[in-house]
């Protein structure tokens, strides 16, 4: 390992002591199950194993899935085994982290392979297209591949995962550590959600703690919870460094972290005598980047390129406003292998295509002008102001701030003030159009584009502005059909179009539906 800097080291320290006054925030990370006996057994649970995991199964990726696969039996009944085959089992996976067992990871194991099935198939699924990168950058920081199983836990490999306290993206990073690593926040990009660069952050991150401590175990609780409360178990435990020593002096939620992580490991090796299989997906899991030098819009190559702008959301997750400031600094755009070749060929035609509809209103930050902006944030009902705060890269001390709030508790409806910084793009949503008698009433999504609080808002006016001015055909769903598999067999049709033009909130089909097909 590469021996700390100063700075580094200093750094560490300051958030190790201030982690101890945020402890009792920090647990708001986590979720009990109280449906069953979950709790008693495993302890706290990351939200992606609790609160989140209806959400994340029925989001819009996963209209791609099929459980058709040859090599495995899938079915609803788990196999039970003895102590002795889970030790065996994990004694010889090929890994530096010691993979130990006892009843905490029996139960971490259990709770995978009974009560999150479902989720173990679409996290084996999202594993063939995230794990080849993060082997190659922990590769490159000589760390234990294994740990490619901790985005398990922190997202269940969910690359646009929000803790209700602003923890962010696939590794799950708050704001100050996050800006320790230089990950750029602003109204425009956060690469936390950035899988390459995020990635790249995890690692240096681990290899700063696993410089303090010498010990994986303990790296992984103090990835959890932050240095201060791992070296306050330390001392609370007279000195001792072995993670099953210093447990009952842990942070709850920690105590349950590393059997998880240990448990990940082994679903993830040994699904297949859970009768569990990974759901398979037809998304292109080769993809390439383009070095992007102009202002894009995320649209406008979904269009010249007959991509799904969901497809291209999910491989660009870092672009907040689905905006590429390429024209302030050169920014990478990530498509399907075959995409980038169209890319070159079709490169004048896609950055003029509907320009002064997508980006008129984006106007670069002349030098010497702030690049501070404020914008009023409406608040939704879900949000607090640590999921809000979490979204524009600042703190939740800042909002109370800058608001004159008591609490982190906010009432849906209400408007706040944000101060953010802009990327050095001054951005300003088109005007609301006025509706007429023709148009679809109901214009919720007009009224959210005069907010520049929610990034997705233009995209469902334009969704709604299509659905009212294009032609439509009926069609009737078929076993086996998918949106996006509709979508490519109606030239002009997007998954985005059909689930605007049927009112549809998620993706799931059922056979003999009928919907109404865009093919303008």
């Amino acid at each position: 390992m590469k021996r700390l800097s100063f700075l580094t080291l200093f750094t560490l320290c300051l958030l190790s002591f201030s982690s101890v006054a945020q402890d009792v925030e920090e647990e708001e990370v986590y979720s009990v199950l109280s449906s069953d006996s979950t709790f008693s057994e495993v302890g706290l649970i990351p939200e992606t194993l609790d609160a989140n995991v209806n959400a994340l199964l029925d989001s819009w990726h996963t209209q791609y899935f099929s459980k058709a696969i040859d090599y495995c039996i899938d079915n609803d009944e788990n196999v039970n085994f003895t102590d002795e085959v889970y030790w065996q089992r994990l004694s010889k996976l090929p890994c530096i982290i010691p993979m130990d067992y006892n009843r905490h990871v029996r139960n971490c194991i259990d709770l995978y392979a009974n009560r999150r099935r479902d989720l173990v198939r679409y996290m084996m699924g999202m594993a063939d297209l995230y794990f080849p990168i993060f082997e190659q950058i922990l590769d490159q920081y000589n760390l234990p591949l294994e740990l490619k199983y901790l985005a398990v836990v922190e997202s269940a490999l969910n690359p646009r995962a929000l803790s209700r306290v602003g923890a962010t993206g696939m590794w799950q990073f708050m704001l100050p550590t996050a800006k320790l690593y230089n990950l750029e926040i602003n109204s425009l990009i956060d690469e936390r959600l950035d899988v390459v660069k995020a990635t790249h952050a995890a690692c240096r991150h681990l290899a700063d703690l696993y410089a303090i401590y010498g010990d994986w175990h303990l790296v992984l609780a103090a990835y959890n919870s932050g240095p201060g409360n791992v070296n306050k178990a330390i001392r609370r435990s007279g000195g001792k460094t072995n993670f099953w020593e210093i447990y009952p002096r842990l942070p709850r939620e920690t105590r349950s972290y590393v059997p998880l992580f240990i448990a990940a490991t082994y679903i993830m090796t040994y699904y297949c005598e859970h009768n569990l299989c990974p759901m398979q997906t037809s998304l292109s899991m080769a993809t390439d980047t383009i070095m992007v030098n102009q202002l894009l819009h995320l649209q406008q190559v979904a269009d010249i390129l007959n991509l799904d702008i969901e497809y291209l959301r999910m491989l660009n997750p870092q672009y907040k406003r689905e905006i590429i400031p390429g024209n302030i600094t050169p920014s990478v755009l990530k498509l399907p292998v075959a995409s980038t070749y169209q890319f070159i060929d079709k490169e004048d035609t896609i950055y003029k295509h509907r320009l002064e509809e997508l980006l008129a209103y984006c106007t670069p930050v002349q030098d010497g002008e702030s690049t501070g902006e404020t914008i009023k944030h409406t608040v939704v009902s879900g949000e607090n102001l640590y999921t809000i705060a979490g979204r524009y890269g600042v703190t939740a001390k800042n909002l109370r701030q800058w608001n004159g709030l008591g609490s982190n508790k906010v009432a849906p409806g209400r408007r706040i003030t944000v101060h953010i910084n802009n990327g050095g793009l001054h951005y300003a949503p088109p005007p609301a159009e006025p509706t007429t008698a023709s148009a679809p009433t109901g214009n919720s999504a007009t009224s959210k584009v005069a907010s520049t609080s929610d990034s997705a808002s233009s995209n469902e006016t334009l969704s709604a502005d299509i659905a009212a001015n294009t032609k439509t055909i009926t069609y009737k769903v078929k076993s086996g059909d998918t949106l996006y598999d509709i979508a490519r067999r109606h030239p002009g049709a997007t998954v985005s179009k059909i689930q605007s033009a049927n009112q549809m909130n998620s993706s799931k089909l059922r056979v003999g539906q009928i919907l109404k097909i865009p093919t303008g």
